[in-house]
């Protein structure tokens, strides 16, 4: 809740006034005599009331309260292994690591309206319960499937590395992949970026993988299943509702896409917000963008008519992690309001793709172990 303050109008003897004068320029030249919640301030005047203390107060310790506004963005643990991540208090994402599933998920991901643009769970296939928001998964990982359920290969949170409020909601994770027999094969560094434009909510994803400690090389097989997927709302999806998939290069359903390249994918259609007599019908979509840089980009893509997408990675050939050469990928979720538009996702695009990467690293901050900042640009 927003502090009010008395008028600063409270003089009774010279120095006083000097004390209020002094006050009056300082808020003057912070800019916060213009901000709403300081608009009972006044100038020195008249009013003559012997008010020292408050002046005091106000001149050596307001002005760290009144000028500390809150971060735009957010991020926040949770109890039961989740973490929010949140623009002007509202949630975006929720980052999902606890509970009884065998890998990590975002749930919700929410569009302009507050309204989750994914799902848990097929709409009519209950052994596709794997399918939880957006994940992280591959088929076949050295003969593991991390990619079902009920196989005994778990992707596991190992620790938090950092969270960080700001213009973005960054957090940074550390995972392991391991096998049913308790054999790590990967660690997946993660990091997310949460911001918000006029156009919608945007999350970035950036993902580095490595072998194991105790492992030189591990293998992504080929598969058209992993690395990155998205599970779309029941009524985005083009068989359950009333959603149309289309991608980069203009064309439009599975049978046209599925496993073409493509730059982008977008899932748009109808999403319904509010309850009772105020329940609405609203358009919205979400696009999944790969980003230049990734490696045999623009990747190829797995799609369905019933609701999901998946940039495959290792669609065409396996794919060998080394340890002294990490494998990057970058992502980008752009929960857009209105119909797909191609030339804002090209815009979008490219703004992606001109964005330097994010680098995690031992922090010089005093109680702050990890901190996440963008890679410098090369003059």
């Amino acid at each position: 809740m927003a502090m009010r303050v008395p008028r600063l109008c409270y003089a009774s003897t010279a120095g006083e006034e000097a004390i209020m004068q002094q006050v009056h320029t300082a808020l003057k030249e912070r800019g916060l005599l213009e901000r709403k919640t300081l608009r009972d301030v006044g100038p020195p005047s008249v009013d003559r009331q012997p008010a020292v203390l408050m002046l005091l107060f106000l001149h050596v310790g307001w002005f760290a309260v009144a000028s500390a506004a809150p971060p735009r963005c957010e991020v926040l643990p949770l109890p039961g292994g989740r973490t929010s991540l949140r623009v002007l208090g509202e949630e975006v994402t929720c980052w999902n690591y606890g509970g009884d599933a065998p890998r990590p998920f975002l749930f919700p991901v929410n569009g302009p309206a507050g309204v989750s643009l994914v799902r848990m769970g097929h709409p009519g296939a209950p052994n596709h319960d794997h399918h939880r928001g957006v994940w992280f998964a591959h088929h076949d990982v050295e003969g593991h499937d991390f990619w079902a359920d009920g196989t005994g290969c778990r992707i596991v949170q190992r620790q938090w590395l950092a969270y960080q409020d700001g213009p973005e909601a960054v957090a940074a994770v550390l995972l392991d992949w391991i096998t049913a027999d308790g054999t790590q094969l990967l660690e997946q560094r993660v990091v997310f970026a949460v911001s918000r434009d006029e156009a919608g909510n945007k999350i970035e994803v950036q993902t580095e993988l490595r072998p194991a400690a105790d492992r030189e090389e591990t293998t992504l097989r080929k598969t058209n299943f992993g690395l990155i997927a998205v599970r779309v709302a029941k009524s985005l999806s083009s068989h359950f509702g009333s959603g149309q998939l289309t991608d980069s290069e203009g064309r439009s359903g599975e049978p046209a896409i599925f496993g073409k390249r493509a730059r982008w994918m977008d899932y748009s259609g109808a999403v319904f917000s509010g309850t009772s007599a105020r329940r609405l019908e609203l358009e919205e979509g979400i696009s999944l963008f790969d980003h230049p840089a990734n490696p045999d980009h623009p990747t190829h893509w797995h799609v369905r008519n019933d609701g999901w997408m998946g940039a495959s990675l290792c669609m065409e050939e396996a794919r060998t992690v080394h340890g002294e050469r990490p494998l990057r990928l970058r992502y980008l979720l752009d929960c857009h309001r209105g119909p797909y538009d191609h030339e804002q996702a090209a815009r979008t695009f490219r703004q992606f793709s001109e964005s330097p990467p994010w680098m995690v690293s031992a922090s010089s901050q005093p109680h702050v172990r990890w901190s996440v900042a963008r890679q410098p640009v090369a003059e």
